[in-house]
């Protein structure tokens, strides 16, 4: 079984956890990501993988910075991820692969490198958004 972890957003955290280990962390556009989720799920089969997506859409809570005039480019940023977090449902959905929607408080984010490696045992390069994906998936 493989769990495949996506922070969305434009620059796309992907990690792939097979249940002891990272096979693979990094940072992609979104396309890429879709096609690297269909690869893995035509080697591996589309029943052995899920894929597990920090879905904004869920957010229960509103920030008080958004009533500033400056939060306007955050709020738009919001949008993108949310409408990202749209195309991985449709696109799970049509490809038959099993979907996890985790709402942001759910998941643990932006850990620095050093931390990161200490929780997850992972010594390799990464990104905030790969180790924000890898957090969605570690130790499942």
């Amino acid at each position: 079984m493989l769990n495949i972890g996506i922070d969305t957003g434009r620059h796309t955290g992907f990690a792939v956890w097979d249940g002891a280990s990272f096979i693979e962390l990094d940072t992609k556009t979104i396309s890429s990501a879709l096609l690297e989720v269909r690869r893995y799920a035509a080697n591996f089969g589309r029943e052995n993988i899920t894929v597990y997506i920090e879905d904004a859409r869920l957010r229960k809570w509103i920030p008080q910075e958004a009533s500033r005039s400056d939060y306007r480019g955050k709020l738009m940023g919001a949008g993108s991820v949310k409408r990202d977090a749209t195309i991985w449902e449709d696109f799970c959905r049509e490809e038959e692969i099993r979907l996890v929607k985790v709402p942001p408080k759910y998941n643990t984010t932006k850990l620095a490198p050093l931390a990161f490696a200490r929780i997850t045992g992972y010594k390799g390069r990464t990104s905030e958004h790969a180790r924000d994906a890898a957090m969605l998936v570690f130790g499942k």
